[in-house]
């Protein structure tokens, strides 16, 4: 069994450059082709230039977009990994609930309560090592967004994709989150497990104290970051390019201000034998809390993956390398190519 991946996938995003080039071979032959007619007598042109051929150009479009996409491939650098192998690790499972109701887009916290909560646990999971983690978003409803894994690269990938858009439904659905966190866990094995919840815990729906209770009763630990300052801030509304056309307002017209419900994630933290840390503009305290995290019993397990991975870039560019030379050759000696190699017919105008 093998595994195939790029090192450097980010320059794969040159290969939009051949569509392009495409668009401007058939805009410049067109252009060449009406500026041809208007110079002159097509029997006048056949004489003038006997070797011209619509082919050849063709060709050398082909080569060169066939060169260029073996370079590309190239400097992404190809890796096959022949070998599968068990690594063991220590660490415990984590299961982080994110608040993406409407209130979170508040920038009481700089550059909002949800950036700067994503900026958090971006940080977070550069700092892990040999943990679980997984992600649980939640409004009006919960859902899973990264199953938990090891694999922090596609942790990174899916938190990049949260935003408030995310979750419909509007609410604070903390119960909901919780039972979903729950049934991220294997209980039959003997992880610690921790989960995190980050929200303003305005709004909140379903019985949380009973959510929190369940937790607890199955080992649970569970630690709250509330997002936001005592006295609130509007809600704004943001247009495409992300500037604030204003607020959001009640029935009534007056200005939404959000405020942080810190009793209830208090409480939350209380019976799950966890922490509670209010966000401040300078950190969201997660990690803190992963301090505290940290200290809970770590247990080993095995993680499969693929070790000794090789690199295939070599051969690309070797062929990169010939089919751009034959084009340029191509270039160079048109004349008596064409002359010998007899592949297409001598257009007539």
């Amino acid at each position: 069994m093998e595994i195939f991946k790029f090192a450097n996938p980010q320059y794969l995003y040159a290969l939009l450059a051949i569509p392009v080039m495409i668009i401007f071979f058939i805009g410049l032959s067109y252009w060449r082709k009406k500026k041809l007619k208007q110079f002159g007598d097509s029997r006048l042109l056949a004489i003038l230039i006997p070797d011209f051929s619509k082919g050849w150009p063709i060709v050398r479009l082909i080569l060169l977009i066939i060169g260029l996409s073996f370079l590309i491939f190239g400097i992404a650098d190809p890796l096959i990994g022949s070998k599968l192998e068990e690594v063991k690790r220590e660490g415990i499972d984590l299961v982080i609930c994110l608040d993406v109701s409407n209130s979170m887009n508040a920038q009481d916290i700089k550059p909002s309560r949800l950036e700067s909560a994503k900026r958090s646990i971006a940080r977070l999971i550069e700092q892990l090592d040999g943990d679980r983690i997984g992600i649980v978003v939640f409004a009006g409803r919960a859902y899973v967004q990264l199953p938990i894994t090891t694999d922090y690269s596609a942790a990174r990938m899916f938190l990049s994709t949260i935003n408030t858009n995310i979750v419909p439904t509007q609410g604070t659905a903390i119960a909901e989150a919780i039972k979903i966190a729950l049934n991220s866990f294997n209980f039959e094995d003997t992880h610690s497990k921790a989960i995190v919840i980050i929200t303003d815990g305005e709004d909140h729906e379903g019985d949380v104290i009973t959510a929190a209770q369940d937790a607890a009763e199955k080992g649970v630990r569970i630690f709250t970051i509330g997002m936001g300052l005592s006295e609130g801030a509007p809600i704004p509304i943001t247009d495409s390019r992300g500037k604030i056309t204003g607020y959001r307002k009640d029935k009534s017209g007056n200005t939404i201000i959000t405020k942080l419900d810190e009793v209830i994630l208090q409480q939350l933290a209380t019976i799950g034998n966890g922490m509670y840390i209010r966000a401040n503009t300078s950190r969201a305290g997660l990690e803190v809390i992963y301090e505290e995290i940290n200290k809970m019993q770590k247990t080993e397990f095995e993680t499969k993956m693929f070790a000794d991975y090789e690199h295939q870039f070599q051969i690309l560019l070797m062929f990169a390398l010939f089919f751009i030379l034959f084009e340029l050759i191509i270039l160079e000696k048109k004349g008596k190519l064409q002359k010998k190699i007899k592949l297409f017919k001598r257009v007539n105008y």
